[in-house]
């Protein structure tokens, strides 16, 4: 092993007794503030340095390149602002806690990276049309170069976390410090043009660092624009959700996830699962209270699950409900049916009550699909009536 690999090593579990315990959710909090400290730390030594060379050289691409470090480094103290703030509790004005304090700190600093990228672009190309006297020399050219094996070592270091905890946003700090050494690159090629063939293309290579920060400025923004809108739940959320609720026998389906995201640490969810209706009402509360337990245990989120009685032991109940999957499946109307009731009229003829799960891919109206399963299954019987309503937008992996 490399040394600096045991070293990594050492520091791991040094920081994080229960290092190989991945699945807590404390351990994984752990990682990602361990992820965090170091990022801040290499980031803004890296500032420093390159900002000093871009004083004592005059060449704004290395200004810029500096200015894209101190982004990053303010990047990774709001995710950690974030993990503490979401250890805060709850009071009478923020029932659901702060944890969406971390989004809007993060959108501040995405328009304070897209301000300093712009004008940065605008210093840039004054360079190209009135460029100044740089003062480069070898020196500053090997300082640079071990600048950039520092950012390969921080993308592999939190490469290397993101991958053993299985970490999405980890692994997405990783791939942005390993690009953002492609910026330094141009501008150590400018600093080397200019030392060794006294060629100045500084103001381009400015350009070019600008536009590095302007992405990550975009991205930024993008994703904390996102939560504060809205966004979908993860697929691998809703997926392991769905497997721990349909783990335990006694449910027979589950259905109408909804997942509310009030920042780190603060996730609500709601979601309807399917019991047996002759099943004892205690029973099955006593189940429904052991799988919100268990989801709160897991996934550390607040769940409520509310109890569908359904019919399955009735050959009757179970054939209809057979027949309507099959309309709804071979005409591509939705994803399922669920809630899906019989019951007797009046006059001897018999209502159809169910839901139908209608993906985002669908563009029909409800009123088109409610005519058209309607219609369908009129044609299996005159006499039934049809109740359906239409579910969109709920959680699906």
């Amino acid at each position: 092993m490399m040394p600096w690999r045991i070293a990594e090593e050492t520091l791991i579990r040094k920081v994080i007794p229960r290092h190989e315990e991945v699945h807590l959710p404390e351990v994984r909090f752990a990682y990602g503030n361990l992820s965090g400290y170091v990022g801040i730390i290499v980031n803004l030594c890296l500032c420093i340095i390159k900002l000093v060379m871009g004083l004592l050289s005059g060449a704004v691409s290395v200004v810029a390149d500096a200015i894209h470090n101190l982004a990053d480094a303010a990047a990774s103290l709001t995710t950690l602002w974030g993990f503490h703030l979401s250890i805060k509790p709850a009071d009478e004005e923020h029932p659901f806690g702060h944890g969406r304090v971390e989004y809007i700190a993060g959108l501040v600093i995405a328009g304070s990276i897209l301000l300093i990228g712009a004008k940065l672009l605008e210093t840039s190309i004054d360079k190209i049309m009135q460029p100044d006297e740089l003062s480069a020399d070898g020196a500053m050219l090997f300082i640079l170069m071990a600048t950039v094996v520092m950012q390969l070592w921080l993308g592999s270091f939190n490469m290397r976390l993101g991958e053993r905890i299985d970490s999405a946003a980890i692994k997405a700090a990783a791939a942005d410090s390993l690009s953002d050494c492609m910026a330094t690159v141009f501008v150590i090629v400018s600093l080397g043009l200019h030392f060794l063939f006294d060629i100045n293309v500084d103001g381009y290579a400015g350009i070019i660092v600008a536009a590095f920060i302007l992405h990550s400025g975009w991205n930024a923004a993008r994703d904390t624009i996102q939560p504060l809108l809205g966004k979908p739940p993860s697929e691998t959320l809703v997926r392991e959700i769905e497997e721990t609720v349909l783990a335990d026998p006694v449910i027979r389906d589950m259905h109408d996830l909804i997942i509310h995201d009030y920042g780190p640490g603060r996730i609500y969810a709601s979601l309807h699962a399917e019991v047996p209706a002759s099943m004892d009402m205690m029973a099955a509360h006593a189940v429904i209270d052991a799988i919100e337990e268990k989801l709160r245990q897991k996934f550390r989120i607040i769940v409520t699950v509310h109890t569908d009685p359904v019919v399955i032991d009735d050959p009757e109940t179970n054939r209809l409900r057979e027949e309507v999957e099959r309309i709804v499946r071979e005409e591509q109307i939705g994803d399922s049916i669920h809630d899906f009731r019989v019951t007797s009229r009046r006059d001897g003829g018999k209502k159809l009550i169910f839901d139908i799960n209608v993906p985002p891919t669908n563009k029909m109206r409800d009123e088109d699909i409610r005519y058209f399963v309607k219609h369908s299954i009129k044609k299996l019987n005159e006499n039934y009536e049809v109740a359906v309503h239409i579910d969109r937008f709920y959680a699906s992996s």
